[in-house]
């Protein structure tokens, strides 16, 4: 089989491993700092935007102390108040007086690598941190990117997606708070959103997750409707159900009720 060349990196970030999987055709002495850039970047936000550094600004913020007039830390904490609004206050960046993005802020920075990949001349490559993937152009010549969304409780491939432009959320791995009751919401396994846009995305799967059971699914239905967004959920029984647009991406599966 023909493969493209490229290179990858994985690397610990947020606490977590990162990898950034380019498969353009750039020269070596392109690849190596395009990939330093995208870890200093992602380190720049972990630095500016976690909730448990203190000297990041979220931290700074949380304890009253003088922030940086930083453009991506206003657009971010404009972004959550609008994606509260989005989601009827499912998604909520303020609980208890205390300001954390995570549920925006990891796909936000990879959706935002993933643009300057592409400005750079790698627009073939797939990042990946946990639960949220962005994926761009092809793996091979022709040939999507194939991604497995897995079982949280069993870690087996229940679908797998296929795409060349396609921004991937997952939430149900970590604790989840419903932001109503101030308590981890447990009802569902795993919800996954797919679209254009991860940081969305990301938010989305984060206040679906948080609505429970039946929230949920009458929330991912208007939201299917109404844009380019897709959710896939993978329920307590084991049973997995999605929007009818989920499909176009992974073949034929069990659909929700309009």
């Amino acid at each position: 089989m023909t493969t493209f060349p490229g290179t990858a990196r994985v690397e610990m970030v947020m606490g977590r491993p990162v990898s950034v999987d380019i498969r353009t055709a750039l020269p070596a002495r392109e690849l190596t700092p395009l990939l330093d850039d995208a870890f200093a970047w992602l380190r720049w936000v972990d630095d500016t935007f976690s909730p448990v550094k203190e000297d990041s600004q979220i931290g700074r913020l949380n304890r009253g102390q003088t922030i940086k007039q930083i453009p991506e830390l206003i657009e971010v904490l404009h972004r959550c108040d609008e994606l509260n609004r989005l989601t009827d206050g499912w998604f909520e960046a303020r609980i208890n007086g205390v300001t954390d993005p995570s549920g925006y802020i990891k796909g936000w920075a990879l959706e935002r690598l993933s643009r300057a990949l592409v400005n750079a001349g790698a627009g073939d490559h797939r990042i990946n941190a946990g639960g949220d993937i962005r994926l761009r152009g092809s793996a091979a010549p022709g040939k999507r990117w194939r991604i497995g969304i897995r079982d949280p409780r069993t870690d087996l491939v229940r679908k797998v997606v296929l795409a060349h432009d396609l921004g991937i959320a997952t939430s149900g791995g970590a604790p989840i708070v419903n932001p109503r009751t101030g308590e981890e919401q447990r009802g569902l396994g795993s919800v996954t959103v797919i679209g254009p846009d991860l940081g969305m995305a990301d938010a989305y799967a984060t206040a679906i997750y948080a609505m429970g059971p039946v929230l949920a699914r009458r929330f991912a239905t208007r939201l299917a409707e109404s844009g380019p967004y897709q959710t896939m959920f993978i329920l307590r029984d084991g049973q997995d159900v999605s929007t009818p647009g989920f499909a176009q991406y992974s073949g034929s599966q069990a659909q929700l009720a309009g």
